[in-house]
C-alpha cells in the first residue's frame, strides 16, 4: 500500500506543482484528524497509510504527500460549533481564558472564537456576557503550548526533542504549568 511520505501544512505544499491539483481530497472530523497510523481513503477511492512515529493533528488545508509525489489535501468535517462574541478585546480574552481553563479545545477566529456546542459551556459563557451563536463548520482549534497531545501542536516537517519534562499540577482547580519554556 503507498503511504504519506510527507505532511505540508496548509498553503505550504510543494511549489514547483503549484497548478496542479491534488490527486485526492479525505475529509475527517477533529478526531479522525488526529492519528499516528491509519489506512485512509479519499474521495475518489485512493487508498493510502498514513504512519507516523508520534500522532500527528491533521489541520483543514493540510497536503499529504504520497510516496508517488501526488498529493492528498485534508479537509475538516463541518461540524455543530458555537460561535463566540464579546464587548470588546478584554471581554473576549476573559472568556477564552475561562474555556483554557477547562482545556477546551477552541478554535481562534480574531475577533470571536469557535468550540464545539455543549450546554453546559454555552451557559456558562452567556452569563460572562457572551454572544452566542451556532454555526455547522469545520473546526481547527489552536494547538497548546507544549507542541503535543490532542489539543496541541501542528509541527509535521521536522523531527524536535524538547529536553525537558512537564509536570502538570491539578489540585484545588488551578493548573500550574511551571515556567515558560524557552
Amino acid at each position: 500500500m503507498i503511504r504519506v511520505h510527507k505532511i505540508h501544512s496548509a498553503g505550504n505544499w510543494p511549489k514547483d506543482r503549484p497548478q496542479d491539483p491534488p490527486a485526492d481530497r479525505i475529509t475527517l472530523d477533529r478526531e479522525d484528524r488526529h492519528r499516528r497510523r491509519a489506512v485512509m481513503s479519499g474521495e475518489n477511492g485512493l487508498s493510502f497509510l498514513l504512519d507516523e512515529p508520534d500522532a500527528v493533528f491533521l489541520h483543514h488545508g493540510d497536503g499529504l504527500e504520497l510516496e508517488d509525489g501526488r498529493i492528498v489535501e485534508v479537509l475538516a468535517e463541518p461540524e455543530d460549533l458555537v460561535e463566540i462574541a464579546a464587548r470588546d478585546t478584554a471581554h473576549l480574552i476573559k472568556i477564552a481564558w475561562h474555556l483554557g481553563n477547562r482545556h477546551l479545545p477552541t478554535q481562534l477566529m480574531g475577533e470571536t472564537l469557535r468550540i464545539r456546542r455543549d450546554h453546559v459551556i454555552e451557559d456558562m459563557i452567556s452569563r460572562l456576557g457572551g454572544g452566542l451563536t451556532p454555526v455547522t463548520a469545520p473546526f481547527d482549534p489552536e494547538g497548546g503550548a507544549y507542541g503535543h497531545g490532542r489539543t496541541h501542536g501542528h509541527s509535521h516537517d521536522h523531527e524536535h526533542d524538547h529536553g525537558h519534562g512537564h509536570s502538570h499540577s491539578h489540585s484545588g482547580g488551578h493548573h500550574d504549568h511551571g515556567p515558560a519554556h524557552e
